[in-house]
C-alpha cells in the first residue's frame, strides 16, 4: 500500500468525478447495461471531433518527424501506456516501418503490459531514463499519453524532451495544468461509466486519436497506393494473402503472377508493382522508388510513363 501523495490529489479531475447517468448501474439487466455503455461511448467520438484541429497539427508534427528521419515515442502508464504499445506494435506490419521508427515506452517495462507494476507511474526518472538510452535527437517526437494529465512518468519524459529540443505532444482527457508540451490533445470525454475507469471512453477516445495521427502521417509518407497498405509486410497467411491481392488489383494480373511478382521482388510490394508495370528489372524498380521517396503513386507518375512507353 502506497501512503497518500497530497501533491498528487486526483478528485478534481473529470476523469475521476462520478457520472450522475451511471449510478444504479449495478441495478440493471445486461441488455440496459451495454445501451447505458454505448450511450456514453458517444462522449468519445464527440471529444475527438472537437480536438481534429490540434489532431491534424499533431499528424503533420509526426510527419515531419518521420520525413526527417526522426522517431516517434509514445510514453505512457497502464491503460495509456498499453494504447502506445498497440499503436507502436501495429506500425511495421501495417506500414513497413522499422520497429525503431515508432517506439512506445511504457511504465513498468514489458511486463506491466500484460500486468499492473505497483508505482510505476509515479516514478519521474524511469521514462526519462529510458529516453537518455535512446538517444534523443531534435528530429524525434514525444508522444505523451496521460488520461489524468499529470502522471509524473509522462510529464517528465516531456519536460526531458524539451532540454534536448525535439517536439512533444500530450494526449489527456482531463485540462492540464502548464504541461511542458509543444502541443496539447484535451478529449473531454466526461466522468467514466465506473468512476474512474479510464480503460472506457478516456481509453476509446484516445485510441482513436492515436489512430489518426499515424495513420495520417503514414498516408503523408507515401506508404499507401490510394487507400491499399502497399507498404504492409507479409508477416502471416492473411498479410501475404492481402499482399497477393493488392498487386492482382493494381496491375490486373492473376493470383498466380501476383504470387510470383512478390516472391521475385524480395517480398516488397511496391517494388512487384513497378517491376509489372514498368517492365523494369528489380534493381531499376528499387532506384525508382528510391527517387520517388519511396512513394508507389509518384513512382508511377510521369518518369515512370515516359520510361514505361519509351
Amino acid at each position: 500500500m502506497f501512503p497518500v501523495d497530497k501533491t498528487r490529489r486526483t478528485g478534481h479531475l473529470l476523469t475521476e468525478k462520478a457520472n450522475p447517468r451511471t449510478v444504479n448501474i449495478d441495478e440493471l439487466s445486461c441488455s440496459e447495461i451495454i445501451d447505458l455503455i454505448s450511450g456514453e461511448d458517444r462522449e468519445a467520438f464527440e471529444a475527438v471531433s472537437r480536438e481534429k484541429d490540434s489532431i491534424s497539427r499533431a499528424a503533420e508534427m509526426v510527419f515531419r518527424s518521420l520525413e526527417r528521419g526522426g522517431r516517434v515515442f509514445f510514453v505512457g502508464a497502464g491503460t495509456s501506456g498499453r494504447l502506445g504499445v498497440m499503436e507502436a506494435a501495429e506500425c511495421p506490419p501495417t506500414f513497413g516501418t522499422d520497429p525503431e521508427t515508432v517506439q512506445a515506452v511504457m511504465a513498468g517495462g514489458r511486463d506491466a503490459v500484460w500486468n499492473s507494476v505497483e508505482g510505476a507511474e509515479d516514478s519521474a526518472t524511469a521514462s526519462v531514463e529510458v529516453l537518455r538510452s535512446k538517444k534523443l535527437s531534435k528530429d524525434d517526437v514525444i508522444v505523451g499519453i496521460a488520461a489524468s494529465s499529470g502522471t509524473p512518468f509522462v510529464i517528465s519524459a516531456l519536460e526531458y524532451a524539451r532540454t534536448v529540443g525535439c517536439a512533444s505532444m500530450l494526449i489527456s482527457c482531463s485540462e492540464p495544468e502548464n504541461a511542458p508540451a509543444d502541443l496539447v490533445i484535451t478529449l473531454l470525454v466526461g466522468p467514466e461509466v465506473i468512476v474512474g475507469s479510464t480503460r472506457l471512453k478516456a481509453a476509446t477516445a484516445t485510441k482513436m486519436v492515436l489512430n489518426m495521427i499515424t495513420t495520417t502521417a503514414m498516408v503523408l509518407l507515401g506508404k499507401t497506393y490510394g487507400n491499399l497498405m502497399v507498404d504492409l509486410k507479409p508477416t502471416s497467411s492473411k498479410l501475404l494473402d492481402r499482399a497477393t491481392r493488392i498487386i492482382m488489383e493494381i496491375c490486373g494480373v492473376g493470383e498466380e503472377e501476383a504470387v510470383s511478382l512478390f516472391r521475385e521482388a524480395g517480398g516488397n510490394l511496391k517494388v512487384a508493382v513497378v517491376m509489372k508495370l514498368g517492365g523494369f528489372t528489380l534493381e531499376e524498380s528499387v532506384d525508382l522508388l528510391g527517387k520517388s521517396g519511396g512513394s508507389l503513386k509518384r513512382a508511377l507518375g510521369s518518369k515512370f510513363r515516359e520510361r514505361r512507353d519509351s
